[in-house]
């Protein structure tokens, strides 16, 4: 069984984790939680060290069958799965969007303190809804929380090259996570800049690409599919291991619910793909 060592490591501030990780934000929409909470001790169990979440990934229209239909959210599920955590476990969250004011950001990070049943989150990551603009007033709210302690680290999220610099001016920024994919490079440039601050960057939507929230889908350029045949793997294994290849800092966090999906996805982390083929991709 390939691990998730099998793409090596990679560092989020001072801390060392296996590059290849898992996204949360497909966890929600499965009915049965039980599946849900069985993917994310998988996980955990093939070697994943480092877990994306988000105060905002929950249950579509807030209502899963858990008794009471109350909504269910990916941290939760998470702290079922998983707490109390492993030691060398990294958890990253997401807060920002709907939070209008500097109360309204505090009160994310108490929400995911509380919802994943901890005292200090590892990583935070202000979720930008625009990519452009100023974010000083609402990263300084997370800079004094983290003064406080209840932040371990920061991190931003659909961020560009001047906001992370403004951002690095009032703390220090470990991570910054994008969307991008092999047919979604906007954030060509920006990946080694990064790497050359000694900040990881961590893609979103590696698979489905511009499909984004939609999913990942069976419709491949000829050459992902022509790829995928020479190494005997699915063309979205091929999607995940050309984002692993961009960078030594790239951390992927590719999401599913799927058990199966899972262990593909861990797999792409052991694809070695060459000089032709990453210029074909």
């Amino acid at each position: 069984m390939i691990r998730a060592d099998a793409a090596g490591v990679g560092k989020l501030g001072d801390r060392v984790v296996n590059r290849l990780g898992f996204g949360s934000m497909r966890l929600t929409p499965r009915a049965d939680t039980s599946v849900a909470i069985k993917v994310v001790r998988a996980a955990v169990e093939l070697g994943v060290d480092h877990i994306d979440t988000a105060a905002f990934y929950v249950s579509p229209g807030g209502v899963l069958d858990v008794g009471e239909g109350a909504p269910r959210y990916a941290t939760e599920l998470i702290r079922e799965a998983l707490h109390p955590y492993p030691r060398e476990l990294v958890l990253a969250t997401k807060v920002g969007p709907w939070a209008e004011t500097a109360d309204d950001l505090r009160a994310h990070v108490h929400e995911n303190l509380r919802r994943l049943g901890v005292e200090r989150l590892d990583l935070v990551n202000l979720r930008l809804t625009r990519r452009g603009g100023s974010l000083a007033e609402r990263f300084r709210v997370l800079a004094d929380l983290r003064a406080e302690g209840l932040i371990r680290d920061l991190g931003l999220s659909n961020a560009t090259l001047d906001q992370v610099d403004e951002a690095s001016a009032i703390a220090p920024v470990v991570c910054v996570q994008n969307s991008y994919a092999v047919d979604l490079r906007r954030d060509d440039d920006l990946v080694p800049a990064l790497a050359a601050r000694g900040i990881a960057f961590v893609p979103f939507f590696a698979i489905a690409g511009p499909r984004r929230e939609d999913g990942a889908s069976d419709d491949h350029d000829e050459a992902v599919r022509r790829i995928a045949r020479t190494h005997g793997v699915t063309p979205h294994q091929i999607r995940l291991a050309w984002t692993l290849h961009q960078g030594p800092n790239v951390l992927a966090v590719p999401g599913t619910g799927d058990p199966r999906h899972l262990r593909e996805n861990i797999a792409a982390g052991a694809v070695r793909l060459t000089a032709d083929e990453l210029a074909a991709l």
